[in-house]
């Protein structure tokens, strides 16, 4: 429930943060997308709402730069997903029995799930996955486990961390002085990872009907 709450109310987290500690922000904030992007068994953080509020709120502020902001977390999620894409190619699918409190993180499900995703956008899903919860983290795991050519991997890996990275920033930026969506943000929030998980939402119901027809 905490998580939760962290991730629908991550505007007024943020606030509290950037008033605590000030330029400190930065590196708070690269490193949870690091760490969201860069560690398999880390795909529960909020990435995409928080890039929005982070650019909603750096609006508000005098003190911190939407540019640098950016320019950091680029850096922070194509580094994450790099070191992501080594694990995978050195540790592969043993890390599906890596348990946290006896509960197994990284499924056999979620796993085949992301495989159905380079099924059909091939090399693109890590680019498509960027905007994609638990997509995001696996990704780059599977691609290395499949051995993905690495430098077919770091094209699509900068590509999709720029356009992740500033898109949701820049929407927050622009969009986040608006009465209606300061007024609202749990809302927003909610809707940002209901628009997120769709395609695995699609999928799921495009396997089921293709079982049963």
């Amino acid at each position: 429930m905490e998580l939760i709450d962290f991730i629908l109310h991550i505007d007024k987290y943020l606030h509290v943060f950037i008033a605590d500690y000030g330029p400190w922000i930065y590196a708070i904030l690269f490193a949870i997308i690091f760490v969201e992007t860069g560690f398999v068994i880390m795909p529960f953080l909020p990435g995409d709402s928080l890039l929005f509020a982070m650019g909603m709120l750096i609006a508000q502020s005098s003190e911190l730069s939407i540019s640098l902001a950016i320019g950091l977390l680029i850096i922070a999620a194509i580094t994450g997903d790099s070191l992501n894409y080594f694990i995978g190619s050195k540790v592969g699918m043993r890390l599906t029995k890596f348990r946290i409190f006896g509960k197994q993180i990284v499924t056999q499900q979620a796993i085949d799930k992301t495989h159905s995703f380079y099924d059909k956008y091939g090399s693109r899903t890590i680019v498509i996955a960027r905007f994609i919860p638990l997509v995001r983290t696996l990704a780059p795991f599977v691609a290395g486990v499949g051995k993905m050519k690495y430098s077919v991997f770091m094209t699509y890996n900068v590509l999709g961390g720029v356009i992740w990275i500033t898109s949701l920033s820049l929407a927050g930026y622009f969009l986040g002085n608006l009465q209606f969506v300061k007024d609202n943000f749990s809302k927003i929030a909610l809707l940002i990872i209901v628009i997120s998980i769709l395609p695995i939402i699609y999928e799921f119901i495009k396997a089921k009907v293709k079982k049963t027809a």
